[in-house]
């Protein structure tokens, strides 16, 4: 299994994250980490920060001539403001040059004072800022690469922003991504696209801010990750504990999510059947030979991998941080009605939640894949991985028509 930790502030000298439990020989590069950060930066309606603050990739430790070692992986992404932060945020004892007293509705500021016993809402905003997902992204691009090798690509696209929605009749391909990324909101339909802009527009325009959904879908998930016999291992659960932990995040359906619960039965569930024909024989080889022609479930029931692709929907509010503070406050210090204060924000962030939300649905299951096949390397993890497939084909050149693909 992996585990990761982060460690940071938005505004301080670094972030950092820690991947143990990586096999040993994975290929990895800082320029691996930089481009997985670099789309993190995509989406119309980001704000200045996005283009003057770069991200400064140190591989630490646990990686030696490109290969992962089987130590844990060690990160650090520099801040390039540091040197205006560095009075303001610096760790040896002293005083803020300003205290920030009016929390904003919708932020941690307000119950992570309470909770702390702090009274300047920096001390909790830094930390609970989404400039912490930067350190799950190089996390996850790590698990990225690792589901690579066993055939799972993972896809996020755009289906609402504002009041936005997509009109897409088929689940975009790992062979989309780059077009996707294209788009200003990364969208896969274009026209959903052009007024996605003209909405965030027009929030721009009013000093407001926009929240919307991505989807998510993973390829090549075999039959099998996740298990039924205990409520915290069942993969929709782990799922959707990992994607509702991103900030803003409101909600999580898999599948049809929701609108199952208006549904009979027989119009609910992903009827089975056997695979006919090559094509399908050789998709048939992650699921058993059992194939679904719907997504009902997104890919899992019981709690368990179906073979089928996963198919999760996040939803992220509307940003708490408005270019014109007009949420109603109160001073926690003069207990005087006020408005929220105002720190460097977007419009959106919704197209990047739905990279972050990428790279959070690659750490479950790079976890989970590492926990069925086991593996101290990632050559091992491999041949685990493939004399599974075989035995679910009950035959072992199943396995064997699986090696070219890696």
């Amino acid at each position: 299994m992996l585990r990761y930790l982060t460690a940071g502030e938005s505004h301080g000298r670094a972030l950092v994250v820690i991947v143990e439990g990586m096999p040993a020989g994975l290929l990895v590069t800082a320029e691996d980490i930089q481009r997985g950060l670099a789309r993190r930066r995509l989406g119309f309606g980001r704000g200045p920060r996005m283009r003057f603050e770069a991200d400064e990739v140190s591989l630490v430790g646990g990686i030696r001539h490109g290969r992962t070692l089987g130590s844990p992986v060690a990160i650090e992404i520099a801040n390039t403001e540091w040197p205006k932060w560095e009075t303001e945020m610096s760790p040896s004892p002293g005083l803020p040059s300003k205290v920030l007293t009016q929390p904003r509705p919708g932020h941690a500021d307000l119950s992570g004072m309470l909770k702390y016993g702090l009274s300047d809402a920096r001390d909790v905003l830094e930390r609970a800022s989404a400039r912490e997902t930067a350190a799950r992204v190089a996390a996850g691009t790590l698990a990225k690469l690792l589901l690579q090798q066993i055939g799972v690509d993972i896809v996020s696209h755009i289906v609402q922003l504002g009041p936005e929605r997509a009109d897409i009749d088929a689940l975009p391909a790992a062979a989309d991504v780059a077009r996707i990324d294209e788009s200003q909101v990364r969208c896969a339909d274009a026209a959903a696209a052009e007024r996605m802009v003209a909405a965030v527009k027009a929030a721009a325009k009013d000093g407001d801010s926009l929240g919307g959904v991505a989807e998510i879908i993973a390829y090549g998930v075999p039959v099998g990750l996740g298990s039924h016999v205990h409520w915290d291992r069942r993969l929709d659960a782990l799922l959707a504990q990992a994607l509702m932990s991103i900030q803003a995040i409101k909600a999580v359906e898999f599948g049809d999510g929701t609108e199952l619960a208006g549904r009979r039965g027989s119009e609910a569930h992903d009827a089975i059947r056997m695979a006919a024909g090559a094509a399908e024989s050789d998709a048939g080889l992650l699921t058993g030979g059992y194939l679904r022609d719907t997504h009902h479930a997104g890919g899992v029931e019981g709690g368990i991998s179906t073979g089928a692709p996963i198919v999760a929907r996040v939803a992220m509010k509307p940003l708490a941080t408005l270019n014109r503070p007009v949420l109603k406050t109160v001073d926690v210090v003069t207990k005087a009605e006020t408005v929220s204060f105002k720190e460097r924000t977007d419009v959106t962030a919704v197209p990047a939640m739905g990279v972050v939300a990428e790279t959070m649905t690659a750490l479950v299951l790079a976890s989970e894949a590492l926990r069925k096949f086991g593996g101290d390397s990632v050559a091992e993890f491999r041949r685990n991985r493939l004399g599974y497939l075989a035995a679910l084909g009950d035959t072992p050149s199943a396995a064997g028509s699986l090696v070219a693909d890696g």
